[in-house]
């Protein structure tokens, strides 16, 4: 007997970040039918949460702008930092990636979505073979008005029209030229928003606002929040709809095409981090996300890969009730340095943040403490987000996540290292910023390195000496912005089952599925990137099989 369906669609969609609103874009764009299902009361996802950028070689804006990129670049750079670290990492989904670039963004842009390119941001890895600077990708600031009542419940609603290049330049707003009219620019993009009546909003929250706007807004595609998925329905070895539970009620939805598991990793399951990765974890990223489809996925003969690495990086430790802070640009800024729990550095602390996370884990499990550790110039040159609220600042202190002092005896006692190995740990940072050469890390030697350092500081962007006081030293934990594993999929998102064949029905992108940049991260927004051109392709995959 059939299975009878309370309600049936070509295309369900499980998640609302980047991949499952790429996935819907396609479906509307090849003319089928689509619901989107989330499981918590906000919309958006991790997308929405995050910096907005999207990784995307050898993209039409790029070419518009006479900046030199090829199919052949972008895959010999992805060989070069990715290389093969599975069936994730595959050439033939490598080569998927770079050849959807361009669908994708021509669709987005079909659908009214309008892209700026970060001209300055370098890939993580510029000097291999194959980088290159400015393949980022982000949405302009827009008016969030566009949603209308959607807007309520947009995950992390914050109206501030940044782009990604203000983040760097906006650090050192009143230390450098560059910074301070970066400063005013966005300052008069705010107000000039503000006079306008409009609620402009930029990063994440215009990414959601972009896709909200041409899938949710304009072809009215139902949006289903409270909704988790249970099981999927499955009939003669195909999948043909799921289980879901909305407002409390059971429902079963029937899906013509397909079903695409877009519902980000498993980074708020504490079990799950334990299991697979030895940590409680400190995430970013959407607080919803729990791996229920994933485990779903599996259960139905799904395989999984990457389940033991994230997208790592280093993050101030939370205050009680609080959240951790990613940190970026903060540790590549002079006079700081990172050290662990002996009181030694471990790491190029400008380096790429998963590459960070991964030495975190490598020095000692991850287990920490780490500090990142200042004097008085970093205070007064540069802003650090963490330790912008009085509030916030006197909570750290109060936890011991936050330490001044006057001397560096005193701030490593506060610390609890031990002072004789942190001062010869500062005394041989000192010499080597002093020369403009990190002899034990080669700090600044990158240009994504100096992306996020101080040009004004010289020989070397990255590297100042910690010689004025008071000091501070702020508590550093292994963070994340998602874990990295799941369902392993072909080159059109398709799932396989350990032997390699395809479960009929089921499809999987973003932080769901075990992600083409295998172990390292590539270049800014190396999540959302492949997250969005994976669930495009899906979409078509499905209206090809029809």
């Amino acid at each position: 007997m059939s299975q009878t369906f309370d309600h049936t669609y070509d295309v369900v969609v499980v998640g609302t970040g980047g991949a499952g609103f790429a996935t819907a874009l396609g479906a509307l764009d090849e003319g089928l039918s689509v619901l989107m299902v989330e499981s918590t009361d906000k919309w958006g996802g991790s997308t929405a949460m995050s910096g907005g950028g999207l990784w995307l070689p050898d993209n039409p804006l790029m070419a518009r702008d006479g900046v030199a990129d090829s199919r052949d670049e972008a895959l010999t750079y992805l060989e070069a930092t990715v290389g093969d670290t599975g069936r994730a990492t595959s050439r033939a989904r490598k080569e998927a990636f770079v050849d959807g670039v361009d669908d994708f963004v021509t669709t987005a842009e079909k659908f009214g979505m309008v892209f700026a390119r970060a001209t300055d941001y370098p890939d993580y890895y510029p000097e291999l073979p194959g980088g290159k600077i400015g393949r980022a990708v982000e949405i302009e600031p827009l008016d969030s008005k566009v949603l209308g009542d959607w807007w309520t419940t947009l995950r992390g609603a914050i109206p501030l029209p940044a782009k990604t290049d203000d983040v760097w330049l906006l650090g050192r707003a009143w230390s450098t030229p560059g910074g301070f009219v970066r400063g005013a620019q966005f300052v008069f993009r705010a107000l000039g928003g503000a006079v306008t009546g409009k609620r402009l909003v930029g990063i994440g929250n215009a990414l959601a606002t972009a896709f909200g706007q041409a899938v949710l807004v304009q072809h009215h595609v139902p949006l289903w929040l409270d909704s988790p998925l249970e099981d999927l329905v499955v009939e003669d070895g195909r999948v043909t709809g799921v289980r879901l539970r909305r407002d409390g009620t059971a429902l079963t939805v029937g899906a013509r095409l397909g079903v695409m598991i877009a519902s980000g990793g498993f980074e708020s399951n504490v079990e799950w981090r334990r299991r697979h990765q030895g940590v409680d974890g400190h995430p970013s990223g959407n607080p919803g996300n729990l791996g229920v489809p994933i485990a779903v996925a599996e259960q139905h003969g799904a395989a999984l890969e990457l389940m033991d690495d994230a997208w790592w990086g280093a993050s101030v430790a939370p205050v009680e009730g609080g959240s951790p802070a990613f940190i970026v640009g903060e540790r590549s800024m002079p006079y700081t340095l990172m050290v662990d729990s002996r009181g030694e550095r471990f790491a190029n602390e400008s380096e790429s943040y998963v590459d960070l996370g991964h030495h975190m884990l490598e020095r000692d499990g991850g287990v920490g403490p780490y500090w990142l550790v200042a004097d008085a110039r970093n205070a007064r040159r540069y802003l650090r987000t963490f330790a912008m609220d009085p509030r916030v600042n006197k909570a750290m202190a109060k936890a011991g996540i936050m330490v001044k002092a006057g001397t560096l005896a005193e701030l490593a006692d506060g610390m609890d290292v031990d002072p004789a190995r942190f001062r010869a740990t500062i005394e041989r940072f000192n010499g080597f910023a002093r020369a403009g050469v990190d002899g034990d890390f080669a700090r600044g030697g990158s240009a994504y390195d100096r992306y996020y350092g101080d040009p004004t500081v010289r020989p070397n962007p990255n590297l100042a000496p910690l010689e004025r006081g008071p000091f501070t030293a702020f508590r550093v934990v292994l963070g994340d912005l998602g874990t990295k594993g799941g369902v392993v999929t072909d080159e059109d998102g398709r799932a396989l089952r350990e032997d390699g064949t395809v479960i009929d029905g089921l499809y999987a992108a973003g932080n769901a599925s075990a992600s083409v940049m295998g172990r390292t991260y590539p270049g800014p927004g190396s999540t959302i990137g492949p997250a969005a051109v994976f669930g495009l392709r899906a979409a078509r995959r499905m209206a090809r099989d029809r």
